[in-house]
């Protein structure tokens, strides 16, 4: 009975160890079904952009105004 403890406290050891090995969710990989929409439609769209005073700001109007038509 101890063996079979010891062993399945192991197993959930190595378990635990050897599932976090990579991320889940790669930042290469698109966020939703509508940012790998518009990269297979527009390309690869910038997310920011830098404002008057070249601070990082989302480009919005350059990424929501292509489909406009």
């Amino acid at each position: 009975m101890r063996r079979s403890r010891r062993i399945l406290l192991l197993g959930a050891c190595l378990m635990v160890l050897g599932g976090c090995h990579r991320t889940l969710f790669p930042e290469s990989a698109p966020r939703t079904q509508f940012e790998a929409y518009d990269t297979v439609r527009h390309g690869v769209l910038p997310t920011q952009e830098p404002d008057a005073f070249g601070h990082p700001q989302p480009a919005l109007r350059n990424r929501l105004g292509q489909h406009r038509r």
